[in-house]
């Protein structure tokens, strides 16, 4: 069958309802052969360069997270939602990242961005050191640094930015400029004594004095940036949002008078975000939250800025530096919403980053841009009870339990804040709003904050040297494939072609050689 008539059944076939054209085997038949012919075109490789680097990291985004996200995204539009394309399902190719930090099976947000983002694997609670690092003891950082691939970046002259829905100096983010023993170390004020009398500093100083000049941060984290008890720009007289600081700096003012006469420029909200031209802006710091930005299901539309309007406006920036950009994109609170039991909350925030992973996508080529997402690690989330196709994610399953005669939700956590009895017994979900913004999903076990989740996670790829995506590899194994194809950090011999394409390894074209002499010899 030719490609046209394979196109034109299954645009025929996609008007009709879906319990009709999927009584056809045609339709499954003509599906199955597109992405085949769109497979066979995989075949010839994407060698190019990498100009662009994009991580897009949904923090405890496993792959229950991902099936659920899809399915929400399609009923969103109207749509049954199983059958739902999320941007990264369109990636080419797909691998699996084993999570574990080098001290803990089930891992933290904070050793597995060490390894995603500095190349090697370490201890939970640590951000920017090695395994030898021993969380909370200072005296055990110096010597035990690694460094990230942003800086990689920009040491070779690309232009890397920042942007995530929680703290900038959080977890993730802080793993692409700080070396911390201890991730709550987010300012002097969380600090024991000791430590800061020992010469560890808090993440907020690393993040303007490590690596300076970082084209862009947004995200979250005002307060760790003042003065303490410096009072809030939005929220004022609220002690909670109040400035951290014991040393009496002022970060924002000291980013603000360093880059005054470099195009820098400032913003704590959605408007004067929007109000900025790219063009006329190298160096942007948006800080649009005292802590974390609020849920994307409870954003103020007009005052805060959606993660999809902050990767726009970073791209726009980062682009215009001809040897092109790293960017560190974190869906943050896809985890703060699992480790609450909410799940709602969690799906909703996947759906806003594949949004954005859509806007980069129309921003970007895949010729020069290499795009990877992923997450840190799974979550006690899944979704379950032979529920039929259509059923809202957030729904009850089909059935009654035969232990104990109650409905039970599709979606449940294996642990967390979502187990309840009333009058020794599992709740009755039927006589509550299952399906209200912040329901707590059942649980098996009580947990104040439900747990992270122990399997690997998808590691979706497009882009030049996004086959070097496959398999199943450790999650330290990502930075090192961004750093081949942009031709930085230690990889960079290969990238001696003139070509304009990244050639081989000089001892790969050697051993090649042998091979083809041995060959002809024979």
């Amino acid at each position: 069958m030719k490609t046209q008539e394979l196109l034109f059944l299954s645009l025929n076939l996609c008007i009709l309802p879906f319990t009709e054209k999927e009584k056809d085997p045609k339709y499954w038949n003509a599906g199955a052969q597109m992405t085949l012919k769109n497979a066979l075109t995989l075949q010839t490789l994407n060698k190019n360069k990498a100009e662009n680097l994009i991580l897009f990291l949904g923090d405890g985004m496993g792959v229950p997270t991902v099936t659920a996200a899809r399915i929400l995204k399609g009923q969103l539009s109207g749509q049954s939602g199983e059958e739902t394309q999320l941007e990264m399902d369109k990636f080419p190719f797909v691998s699996l990242a084993k999570t574990y930090n080098t001290n803990a099976q089930v891992p933290d947000s904070a050793g597995t961005a060490t390894a995603y983002l500095c190349g090697v694997k370490a201890n939970e609670g640590t951000v920017g050191v090695s395994a030898a690092a021993v969380r909370s003891q200072c005296n055990t950082t110096e010597g035990n640094e690694v460094t990230s691939i942003l800086r990689w970046a920009k040491d070779a002259g690309k232009s890397v930015g920042i942007v995530t829905t929680t703290r900038v100096n959080h977890a993730t983010p802080s793993a692409a400029y700080a070396h911390s023993v201890d991730r709550d170390w987010y300012s002097d004020n969380e600090m024991p004594a000791e430590a800061l009398q020992a010469g560890c500093k808090d993440i907020a100083r690393q993040l303007f004095e490590n690596i300076p000049n970082i084209d862009v941060i947004m995200g979250g984290g005002r307060k760790y940036m003042f003065p303490k008890n410096r009072s809030d720009v939005e929220y004022p007289g609220v002690a909670k949002h109040s400035g951290t600081r014991k040393d009496g700096r002022d970060l924002v003012q000291e980013w603000i008078d360093k880059t005054k006469d470099k195009k820098g420029h400032y913003v704590w909200n959605k408007k004067q975000l929007l109000s900025l031209n790219p063009n006329n802006v190298d160096y942007l710091l948006g800080l649009f939250e005292p802590g974390d930005l609020p849920y994307d299901l409870e954003r103020n539309s007009e005052t805060d800025p959606s993660l999809t309007e902050m990767v726009e406006v970073a791209i726009k920036i980062l682009r215009k530096n001809p040897s092109g950009f790293y960017l560190l994109v974190e869906g943050g609170r896809i985890d703060h919403g699992h480790h609450e039991g909410k799940a709602k909350q969690a799906l909703h925030e996947a759906v806003e980053m594949d949004r954005a992973i859509g806007r980069a996508s129309l921003l970007t080529s895949i010729h020069d841009t290499l795009t990877i997402v992923t997450a840190d690690h799974s979550h006690m989330f899944n979704f379950g009870g032979y529920t039929p196709r259509g059923n809202t994610i957030f729904g009850l399953a089909p059935m009654l339990s035969d232990a104990d005669q109650k409905p039970f939700t599709s979606i449940l956590y294996g642990n967390g804040p979502g187990y309840k009895l009333v009058n020794g017994a599992r709740e009755n979900v039927s006589t509550i709003d299952y399906q209200e913004n912040n329901y707590q999903a059942q649980a098996a076990v009580p947990l104040s904050m439900e747990t992270h989740g122990g399997e690997d996670v998808a590691v979706f790829a497009k882009g030049p040297m996004a086959h070097l995506l496959h398999g199943v590899h450790e999650q330290n194994y990502i930075p090192h494939v961004m750093a081949y194809a942009g031709c930085i950090g230690q990889n960079r011999e290969h990238c001696l072609s003139r070509s304009g394409t990244a050639g081989l390894h000089p001892v790969l074209s050697t051993i090649a050689t042998l091979f083809t002499v041995t060959r002809l010899l024979c």
